[in-house]
């Protein structure tokens, strides 16, 4: 799909030229200083009550009279925030999504015009709704017609605005391959699809990628990652893929995401109901992938290495069981209460591995708790760290980029649970807390690193009907990759 600006005033948007057009309109009122032919279309459709000024409504009109789009529809945005247009947008984008429409114009009507997050945000609700996975479906419906977007604009803020439209292309593109990669079931994306798509990225945008197998694995002594794999007979894979757009020397941002591939549980095997889903647990390792390419597509001036750890979590005669004491990378042992806590043990060997790149930051990303959905629902990402400023910058780069996240406790008191009499720790604590106690284990392997944790067990996958990876956190990590940008 491509994306431009197209300088118009408001005065003169009934005579653009494309299949549609679409107005997002923001006030309770009709919006001063649309021209005659809009305004009048839209106080008729408020007088009909097709259409209301509260936020989400939206109304499709076909040939209007003096109107070149023959076909037009008003969105209605609340207040002029990037939020609230993404969702006006989306919402328009629904009304036209089975139409003839392959060039659509989009206005912003109700404050001075649109800025850069506006332009963002339109690139993320246009590519969203055009996404449709096929991969493993054949009958899937036909693509969108919609193949080019134009965002109407002044000469003042077309440099700002194509500048917006480059960052959200980037940005879906990787929310797009994440996805991908998440919708896949586990029979096709294995931990050697991983592998093998972080390797056609390195060829397709220059990064240096290396892939480790099993005896790689073994030699570092990487025992707890190795526990969760040796299960299985799909062989693990360890992925580290390096994009280097600054100095050599300069400190690179860390991203490490989580890549099972399947999670049953392990010998704590996992209820039936919805254990399909647990194919979404390696959307970290495909957020880890997507924001590479991303930051790699927009030849971001910074450096950044990313590790994904991929196995399997399957139960069999060479499963590891419940009270097995493993040795990690770091030389802590840990008690395996429970095999289905299997994520902070891939985790955490990657994190220790991470020490050696001197990172400015390390961030992992995990569909790492059930807690963390009770706690925060579908909404928000939980957000761990012990770095106030790291904090603070991960959660204005969710904010930024509508991919919000929710800053967690990490108190010193939720670490008692984890003590074990047969080990340096055990592995889980008590059910209260889940998500706080997972972040607490991977804390003992970061004394080294400026670190954050990502939990996105609620905002990587939506269930139900619209059942699917959702490419979450790309569009935040991406936004505080570039902040290290030189």
């Amino acid at each position: 799909m491509d994306f431009n600006t197209l300088v118009a005033a408001p005065a003169g948007w009934s005579r653009v030229e494309a299949d549609a057009l679409l107005v997002v309109c923001v006030g309770d009122a009709v919006p001063a200083g649309l021209d005659k032919v809009l305004g009048a279309a839209l106080a008729a459709a408020v007088k009909a009550e097709d259409l209301s000024f509260k936020p989400g409504k939206c109304v499709l009109l076909h040939r209007v009279p003096k109107l070149r789009a023959p076909r037009l529809v008003f969105a209605t945005a609340g207040d002029g925030s990037a939020k609230s247009f993404s969702k006006a947008v989306a919402a328009g984008l629904g009304l036209l999504k089975s139409g003839g429409t392959r060039h659509l114009a989009v206005a912003l009507a109700g404050v001075d015009g649109p800025a850069g997050a506006h332009a963002e945000a339109l690139v993320a609700a246009a590519s969203d709704a055009a996404y449709l996975y096929r991969h493993t479906k054949p009958s899937a419906p036909a693509a969108p017609l919609l193949a080019r977007v134009s965002l109407l604009c002044s000469t003042a803020a077309e440099a700002e605005l194509k500048a917006g439209l480059v960052r959200g292309a980037a940005i879906a593109e990787g929310v797009k391959l994440a996805r991908e990669c998440g919708n896949r079931p586990a029979n096709h994306c294995t931990p050697t699809y991983l592998a093998s798509e972080a390797k056609r990225l390195g060829k397709q945008f220059g990064l240096k990628v290396e892939v480790l197998d099993r005896k790689d694995v073994e030699k570092l002594g990487m025992g707890a990652f190795l526990a969760v794999a040796q299960g299985s007979d799909e062989p693990l894979k360890f992925i580290v893929a390096r994009w280097q757009g600054a100095a050599k020397g300069a400190e690179p941002v860390v991203l490490v995401g989580k890549g099972i591939t399947f999670d049953s549980g392990g010998i704590s095997i996992k209820g039936a109901a919805e254990m399909d889903e647990m194919k979404f647990d390696m959307c970290g390792a495909a957020s880890v992938l997507g924001t590479l390419r991303a930051v790699a597509q927009l030849q971001a001036k910074v450096n950044v290495v990313g590790i994904i750890a991929a196995c399997e979590n399957m139960l069999s005669g060479r499963a590891v069981k419940p009270g097995d004491v493993v040795t990690s990378l770091s030389g802590q042992t840990i008690e395996i209460l429970n095999t289905d806590a299997e994520g902070r043990l891939i985790l955490c060997d990657a994190l220790t591995y991470a020490e050696r790149f001197k990172p400015a930051a390390v961030v992992d990303i995990a569909t790492l708790t059930g807690a963390c959905v009770i706690a925060l629902g579908q909404h928000r990402s939980g957000l761990f760290s012990p770095d106030d400023g790291l904090a603070n910058e991960l959660h204005a780069a969710g904010e930024a980029a509508l991919d919000p996240c929710w800053r967690m406790p990490l108190d010193d008191e939720y670490d008692e649970a984890l003590k074990s009499n047969f080990a340096d720790m055990a592995n889980v604590g008590p059910r209260a807390g889940g998500a706080i106690t997972a972040a607490m284990f991977l804390k003992r392997y970061t004394a080294k690193l400026r670190w954050a944790h990502l939990d996105i067990a609620g905002t990587a996958w939506k269930s139900g009907a619209q059942k699917g990876a959702t490419g979450r956190p790309v569009p935040l990590l991406t936004h505080f990759v570039l902040t290290h940008a030189q």
